[in-house]
């Protein structure tokens, strides 16, 4: 059984039995599903899929209160996950006719050569629970327009929003185009393994995202993997401070720190150190602790006790090596007889020797630095094994593109941070992962060329 602990007052939200009996038969319906759906004209299928969309938006009430029971948001901020899953269908379905045209060669005399995008087959997505539907519409919606079938497999921790896709799929698209399965990680890694997977994309953790890749290793097959990440901001001495202080402490403690694309570690040009650090800490302080279904609350319990109790400990250990907690817990009004409700917390005096400032958190604080010019910060960037995003916040745009292309990194942002707009590649370098989903580029990972070479006249 999957028991959905929420982290409202932990207790337990949701019980599912696991789906390991019907492996089977929803891999072999989805391949069927697709040979018929592959068959539709783009167009076509992009009418479809809007339906789709519209069909799961019309919701919009019953899933953002899921949203908030099941991982935590506070109810007042989950709209936007609904937003940013439109703009990315959106988006994704208004290029897929164009992106997926046949490419002809100039005419020649007697002959008619094109390539086709065609697709993959049945595309398995492995999501996970912290943005349960903006994570998996990355994959979900162009891995459809594109002509492959889907089977989802979401977090234990938000089963109810593979369902709730599910519901929609059921009334707008042909029968199993979109699947689901409630599964635990050996079966998963199967279904990875099963050669009538055509194409995976896994959010998840490092460790398992090797797993991922070793499973596939029977068969050559494209792999999407979003993993760690410790994205690091660099403030230089002419960045517009109260902007800069406003995002970054955002970008810090949204989701409660949960995001993939969270700012982790800030680097601050020691010339505006003092001043920005104590708009840093007055700002954080402004941030409003507790249950997340109350309309005020801007800040929510993290996923689960043991989330809680890593971050902590991860803390306490850079404390014990000499950092500083800023942020006085006394002032915030929180619900202490639940642990994993975290203040959001700020370390100072940190420095690379510390796991906090090298290792994934995933919680609701933030390590700060100073540093003596441009080349110390753009160098502590890259003392990193992950490489997501990362953002340079200064008035000169030649400077940041300059500074952007010695930083190692999937996404490079000026004056901005843990956004992604759908019409650039999701990707990153090192230990982050590999493959892109979104953009036009995302395209080009969930179909394979095949190429017409026809002589009209022997």
């Amino acid at each position: 059984m999957i028991q959905t602990i929420t982290p409202i007052d932990n207790t337990i939200y949701v019980e599912r039995e696991y789906n390991s009996k019907i492996i089977e038969e929803t891999i072999s319906n989805s391949v069927i599903a697709q040979n018929e759906w592959g068959s539709l004209k783009v167009e076509e299928r992009v009418d479809l899929l809007k339906k789709f969309v519209a069909d799961f938006l019309s919701k919009e009430k019953q899933i953002i209160e899921e949203i908030t029971r099941q991982m935590g948001r506070p109810i007042s901020q989950a709209l936007n996950e609904l937003k940013g899953f439109k703009e990315r269908a959106d988006y994704m379905l208004s290029i897929a006719d164009e992106k997926l045209k046949n490419i002809y060669l100039p005419e020649k005399e007697n002959f008619k050569n094109y390539i086709k995008r065609i697709p993959m087959g049945v595309s398995f997505i492995i999501a996970p629970w912290n943005y349960p539907y903006l994570t998996s519409v990355n994959s979900i919606i162009p891995s459809l327009a594109a002509g492959n079938s889907v089977i989802l497999k979401h977090s234990a921790q938000t089963p109810l929003c593979a369902e709730q896709l599910y519901e929609s799929a059921k009334k707008t698209l042909p029968n199993n185009t979109f699947n689901y399965l409630h599964l635990n990680h050996n079966d998963s890694l199967k279904i990875v393994s099963d050669k009538r997977i055509g194409f995976v994309s896994f959010t998840g953790s490092v460790s398992a995202g090797y797993e991922v890749q070793k499973s596939t290793m029977n068969k050559f097959i494209s792999i999407a993997l979003e993993l760690g990440g410790k994205d690091p901001a660099f403030v230089r001495h002419d960045a517009d401070l109260e902007n800069t202080v406003e995002n970054l402490v955002d970008g810090s403690f949204f989701n409660s720190g949960q995001s993939c694309c969270g700012i982790e570690r800030i680097y601050v040009d020691k010339k505006i150190y003092n001043n920005f650090l104590e708009l840093f800490i007055d700002k954080t302080y402004s941030y409003k602790l507790g249950n997340p279904l109350k309309e005020d609350t801007n800040l929510g319990p993290v996923v689960k006790l043991s989330a809680a109790d890593f971050i902590k400990d991860q803390m306490n250990l850079a404390v014990k090596q000499g950092a500083k907690m800023m942020i006085n817990e006394s002032k915030f009004d929180y619900p202490k007889e639940h642990k994993n409700y975290m203040i959001p917390q700020v370390l100072t005096n940190v420095n690379h020797e510390m796991k906090f400032m090298m290792e994934e958190t995933f919680g609701p604080c933030v390590g700060i630095m100073a540093v003596d010019n441009d080349d110390e910060g753009v160098n502590l960037m890259n003392d990193s094994p992950y490489g997501l995003t990362a953002s340079i916040w200064t008035k000169d745009i030649d400077v940041a593109e300059k500074l952007g292309n010695k930083v190692n990194t999937g996404t490079l942002f000026m004056n901005r941070c843990d956004y992604l707009d759908p019409g650039l590649s999701w990707t990153g370098v090192k230990e982050t992962g590999k493959g892109c989903s979104l953009s036009e580029i995302a395209y080009e990972h969930l179909t394979k060329p095949k190429s017409f070479h026809l002589k009209k006249k022997l």
